[in-house]
């Protein structure tokens, strides 16, 4: 193993081309690992999922997370808090002050000193941020969905390859034994024959949209707090004037930002149903929907939809507000249904099942999604939800909401990620940037 400088200069050429051995951590590390031979890790959006992202790095004694960015001051300095107060209690003064506070990323994606990223911004931003990251050579950790649109998703697939990256997209339950194993009996036909597939991304009808903080969706614009930088916030979205109600959590609501509970929740489920259905690297051919808005609201993504997928296998996958939470596999013999972070079945003849070693045998993680990212960080091998799997569960989602959006049935051509004869619907496949801001 490399250590100092010359183990960053390996992970930030990446090895392209190279296949490695799985990573093994030297008879030394059963200890404590001195920090410059650790991955260093750049925190980049510390809001929620952000700040639950990093306690988890935080608590990988191969990671030395060095930086926190957020464009709200306040949350940076926050989580640099937690960061120092972590590192200065294994220090044993509790004064540790070595992590860097900054509202833009760029500054840290330009440093030669930082291994990798964690990305847990807004969903409109995700592709410039990991675009940017790739080019510098760094790692990528990056929340759901991949991206806001199909062509920012191609965007980050194209990086990743091109510059030899890792890349985890943070659908987690990927890295759980249960879910793993619940798909693993739905592809070795322990419920007989796929037909139909249930994705109900919330908790009921109604719940498409799930304002939070007392927001209505018709506050009047507002100065912009001093410690809030707004116009990096918005980056590559088109320029508004601020209110809180659009801002921090509830910008999932708003289709300048986001798609709601279509690829909020609903990707979580949604990447679950393309490993089960064994549909990864495509995507259906046909897509219909229903959906309801609110009306004269800035939160503009439906309140409720049904959203109908089928496949060339001739599976349906039936995604909507209506039906029950989490994902539910429907055959011939049985069903299997996937909620929360628990599994239970038609009998217990199925949920007894042994998958035996010549079935299919789907690759799970480590004991966490974010271990996995380390370790493949390490070795150079693919994660568990590479940028391609990201890329192609979001789209499903994408074009859900393209379809709720027009409010009619779409065709889609998955290898060349098009809708045939639909100038209408390919308008959709992505937006102007704008300025400065490109890919």
């Amino acid at each position: 193993m490399t250590t100092g400088s010359s183990r960053r200069e390996f992970l930030r050429l990446g090895c392209r081309g190279l296949l490695l051995a799985p990573f093994i951590l030297p008879a030394k590390s059963s200890g404590a690992i001195p920090p410059n031979e650790r991955i260093t890790l750049a925190c980049i959006g510390t809001g929620l999922q952000g700040a639950r992202d990093t306690q988890v790095f935080l608590a990988d004694p191969r990671v030395q997370v060095v930086a926190s960015c957020d464009v709200d001051l306040a949350r940076a300095k926050a989580t640099a808090a937690i960061i120092e107060d972590h590192y200065g209690k294994q220090a044993g003064s509790g004064r540790f002050k070595g992590c860097t506070v900054t509202q833009d990323f760029r500054e840290l994606i330009a440093r030669r000193d930082i291994d990798a990223v964690m990305i847990a911004t807004p969903d409109h931003t995700h592709a410039i941020i990991t675009v940017a990251a790739a080019r510098s050579g760094k790692d990528i950790y990056c929340e759901k969905p991949l991206a806001y649109s199909v062509a920012e998703g191609r965007a980050v697939v194209g990086a990743v390859r091109q510059y030899g990256r890792v890349l985890q997209t943070g659908t987690q339950r990927r890295s759980i034994d249960t879910f793993r194993f619940g798909c693993e009996l739905v592809r070795n036909g322990r419920i007989g024959r796929l037909h139909t597939v249930r994705v109900g991304p919330s908790i009921g009808p109604g719940q498409g949209i799930r304002i939070r903080n007392g927001y209505s969706g018709h506050e009047p614009p507002q100065p912009v707090p001093p410690d809030f930088n707004y116009d990096l916030w918005l980056g590559p979205a088109p320029w508004v004037p601020y209110t809180p109600a659009r801002c921090h959590i509830n910008f999932r609501w708003i289709f300048d930002y986001a798609e709601g509970n279509i690829s909020d929740n609903g990707v979580h489920f949604i990447d679950l149903a393309s490993w089960g259905m064994d549909t990864d690297l495509t995507g259906p051919e046909h897509i219909d929907s229903q959906a309801t808005f609110l009306k004269d609201s800035i939160y503009d993504v439906p309140s409720d939809f049904t959203i109908t997928y089928r496949y060339a296998n001739g599976v349906r996958l039936i995604h909507s507000t209506a039906e029950q939470f989490g994902l539910r596999f429907e055959g011939s013999d049985g069903w299997i249904h996937l909620s929360g972070w628990g599994i239970t079945a038609s009998s217990d003849k199925i949920l007894a099942s042994v998958i035996g070693p010549d079935e299919i045998h789907l690759r799970s993680g480590a004991h966490t999604h974010h271990a996995d990212f380390i370790d493949c960080v390490l070795s150079r091998r693919e994660p568990a939800t590479p940028a391609e799997t990201g890329h192609r569960t979001a789209t499903v989602c994408h074009l859900g909401a393209i379809s709720c959006r027009l409010g009619r049935p779409l065709v889609w051509d998955a290898a060349r990620e098009i809708f045939p004869h639909d100038d209408a619907a390919n308008r959709m496949l992505s937006r102007p940037m704008r300025a400065p801001w490109t890919l």
